[in-house]
């Protein structure tokens, strides 16, 4: 009954989620209990470097370099956290898995050197993670699966499908993380049954506009309330869908790149022209964000699902208004919260990261092809090991079973 330590830092850039888990089973009837989890705050100066480094206006390669070590340090300091905080020594724990921190996703094929290339790179170096803690360390995930031919992105359906597969009832798992993403469980599916992709925006616009409207005092709309008090400007909206991302068919994942920094300077700069400020700038792209979520599922989801039972996690779920407003858009979908199945909407990402590790370690080949794309299931990872070393094993083959959290 192997302890894992998963961590996660999203394209928010808000902290690291940490979460302490005992896997019972293998890596193919995997059970979860949840034994703690921790938001470790970044520390002063963190978070601005991350978004420069994330811009390629502003990012250098020294940058880069030295974040990549910083990252790595506050990411054991997580770690080490977390564990003290469930009464146990680091030591203690069995392995790792950290997924770093995104800043550049660019899952499309692009030519180099005569090499049609995918790329995605998350620091935080998991040398310094096991180096500090001495515990075994898996992580840089993506690569693996783009190697494949796939779009690195998403990776949690593996563990959607392990932790909330229903031999009866068909479910979609949505994440509104920074970026949005849903999983499609049918019904007694299969893991290659599995379909998953990036919906588009989930809090990253609003979360941007909040920042530069607040100067930085706020970041993050709080409750939803500036939403709730601004006016939505429907015209802005509907130019704001014309985005060539969402009509995209699946397999897809997005990022910074397509929502971030230079999205918003063009918000602003015709949100100034249309006169939309303030908290109706914020009202607009979070009716905006809805209503990318709502026209993936009417384009993807319910022409493969019927009778739909959708359970929300990730931060955007925390945001009343941004769910009241989804639900509006979707009324005839059921709407559950990850927590009614035992685990926080906040700690979900976090945990799947220690699957995903524990999946690793036991040889077993995590992406879901029908999700990014990939030419075949791969296993994913990079291992960096502890002070003990590192010994897998490898129980390749056999077909995922579901489980219960």
């Amino acid at each position: 009954m192997p302890l894992v330590i998963g961590l996660m830092s999203g394209t928010s850039a808000d902290g690291v989620d940490a979460a302490l888990v005992q896997i019972n089973g293998s890596a193919r009837s995997t059970r979860i209990h949840l034994r703690a989890f921790h938001t470790y705050p970044f520390p002063e100066g963190m978070r601005e470097a991350i978004l420069a480094a994330s811009d390629p206006r502003m990012s250098t390669v020294d940058l880069l370099c030295r974040l990549n070590v910083a990252l790595g340090e506050v990411f054991a300091e997580a770690a080490c956290e977390v564990a003290r905080q469930a009464g146990i020594s680091i030591s203690a724990v069995d392995f790792i898995g950290s997924h770093g921190q995104t800043v550049r996703h660019l899952p499309e094929p692009s030519p180099l050197c005569g090499y049609p290339i995918r790329a995605t790179l998350q620091l935080g170096e998991p040398s310094v993670i096991a180096q500090r803690t001495g515990v075994t360390t898996v992580a840089d995930f993506r690569p693996r699966d783009m190697a494949a031919g796939g779009e690195g992105a998403p990776l949690a359906p593996y563990v959607h499908y392990l932790l909330f597969g229903d031999a009866l009832r068909p479910r979609v798992i949505h994440n509104i993380g920074g970026i949005s993403n849903v999983t499609l469980l049918p019904a007694g599916g299969k893991l290659a049954d599995v379909v998953a992709f990036d919906t588009g925006p989930g809090n990253m616009p609003i979360d941007g506009a909040v920042g530069r409207l607040t100067q930085g005092q706020e970041t993050f709309d709080n409750d939803g309330l500036r939403a709730r008090r601004g006016q939505v400007h429907q015209l802005l909206v509907e130019e704001l869908l014309a985005h060539p991302f969402l009509p995209r068919h699946p397999p897809k994942s997005t990022g910074r790149e397509a929502f971030g920094a230079a999205f918003l300077d063009q918000v602003f700069t015709r949100g100034m022209e249309l006169g939309v400020l303030g908290d109706d700038l914020i009202a607009t792209l979070t009716a905006f964000t809805a209503a990318t979520m709502a026209d993936a599922y009417r384009r993807f989801v319910l022409t493969r699902l019927s009778q739909v039972e959708s359970v929300l996690c990730g931060g955007g779920s925390r945001n009343p208004t941004l769910t009241a407003w989804l639900r509006r858009e979707l009324p005839d979908i059921e709407w559950r919260m990850c927590d009614d199945f035992g685990i926080s909407a906040d700690a979900l990402e976090a945990v799947t990261f220690a699957v995903l590790a524990h999946a690793t370690v036991c040889g077993q080949a995590a992406n879901v092809p029908t999700a990014t794309g990939a030419r075949q299931a791969v296993l994913l990872g990079k291992v960096a090991p502890g002070k003990s070393g590192w010994k897998g094993f490898r129980t390749l083959g056999e077909e995922p079973e579901h489980s219960m959290l």
